[in-house]
C-alpha cells in the first residue's frame, strides 16, 4: 500500500524537471503495445459518463492522453477535431485528462479529483472537443498502467485489443493511417508510430501560450529541465504572424542559420 501511496505522490509532480523529460522520449519494454490488452479502468466523463475497458462499445475507440499545460497536447487539439470530424461516425474518440504536464504558479497540478476534473472541462472547452473527455483519477492509474507520457494515443478494438500505438497524438500522417485502416475494419499495418522531432518542433511553438495560460514558472522549469527547448520556445515568439506549430521550426531554422553564420565567421578570421 505504501509504495502505491508513493507512486501516486511522485506522478502528481509540482515542479517539471530533467528525469520526467527522458522518461516522456521513450516507452519501457512493459508498456502496453500492439497486440496487449488494454488495462482495466472505470473512468468518469465530464459529460456524467462512464469509459469502462468492459464496456467500450462496438466501436473502435481512439485513447488519447492529454492536459492543458502540454504543448504536445496544444498541438494536437486541432488534428483531433479534423480527425473526429473525418473519422467519428466509426471510432469513438476519448480524450483522457491526465496530470498536467507543464504544472505552474497560475494553474498547478491538481490537488484533488474535483480540481482535476475542473481541469477536463477546461481543457474539453479549451479545444472545443465534439466527443468524450475522461477523468483520470487523482494518481493516474490508467496514465500510469499505460507508461505516462503527456499526449500518447492508442487505437483499441471493441474487445480491448490494442492495435496501433503514437507517442504524440499531433502526429496526423500516422494517426490519420491507422484511423483509416481501422475504420475498414482492418488492423493497422504499421503497429507504431515513433516519431519524435517533428512533433517536437510543432510543440514547440505553444510553449510560450502555455507559459502565459499557467504562469512563469513553466519556463523557468523547462529552462532548468531542456535549456535547448526554451530556448526555442522564447525564439519562437519572434514568428507570432506564423501559425503555432510553424514557429517552433521556424525558430530552429534561425538558430541553425545563427550556428552556420558564426561557423563561417570562424573561418573567414585570420589564423594567427
Amino acid at each position: 500500500m505504501a509504495s502505491t501511496l508513493d507512486a501516486g505522490a511522485r506522478y502528481r509532480f509540482d515542479r517539471f524537471g530533467t528525469a520526467l523529460l527522458i522518461d516522456d522520449m521513450t516507452f519501457g519494454r512493459d508498456a502496453p503495445g500492439p497486440g496487449d490488452r488494454v488495462p482495466a479502468f472505470d473512468l468518469a466523463t465530464v459529460d456524467g459518463g462512464r469509459f469502462r475497458d468492459t464496456d467500450l462499445g462496438p466501436l473502435p475507440v481512439l485513447l488519447v492522453f492529454g492536459s492543458r499545460t502540454c504543448p504536445v497536447t496544444e498541438s494536437s487539439g486541432p488534428v483531433l477535431r479534423r480527425l473526429h470530424t473525418e473519422f467519428g461516425d466509426r471510432v469513438r474518440f476519448v480524450l483522457v485528462n491526465t496530470r498536467e504536464a507543464h504544472p505552474g504558479d497560475v494553474f498547478g497540478q491538481p490537488a484533488t479529483f474535483a480540481e482535476k476534473h475542473r481541469h477536463a472541462v477546461h481543457l474539453r472547452e479549451h479545444h472545443a472537443f465534439r466527443f468524450e473527455v475522461a477523468v483520470d483519477d487523482i494518481d493516474g492509474r490508467l496514465h500510469r498502467a499505460m507508461s505516462p507520457k503527456p499526449n500518447s494515443a492508442y487505437l483499441i478494438d471493441p474487445a480491448g485489443t490494442i492495435r496501433f500505438r503514437a507517442h504524440w497524438a499531433n502526429d496526423k500522417t500516422a494517426l490519420h493511417t491507422a484511423l483509416t485502416e481501422v475504420a475498414a475494419g482492418r488492423v493497422p499495418a504499421r503497429g507504431r508510430s515513433r516519431a519524435m522531432l517533428g512533433p517536437l518542433m510543432r510543440a514547440v511553438g505553444h510553449l510560450p501560450g502555455v507559459v502565459r495560460f499557467a504562469g512563469r514558472r513553466v519556463e523557468r522549469d523547462v529552462w532548468l529541465a531542456a535549456p535547448p527547448l526554451a530556448a526555442l520556445g522564447r525564439l519562437s515568439r519572434l514568428f507570432g504572424r506564423l501559425p503555432a506549430d510553424l514557429r517552433g521550426p521556424a525558430a530552429a531554422g534561425l538558430l541553425a542559420l545563427a550556428a552556420g553564420a558564426a561557423v563561417t565567421l570562424l573561418m573567414l578570421l585570420p589564423s594567427r
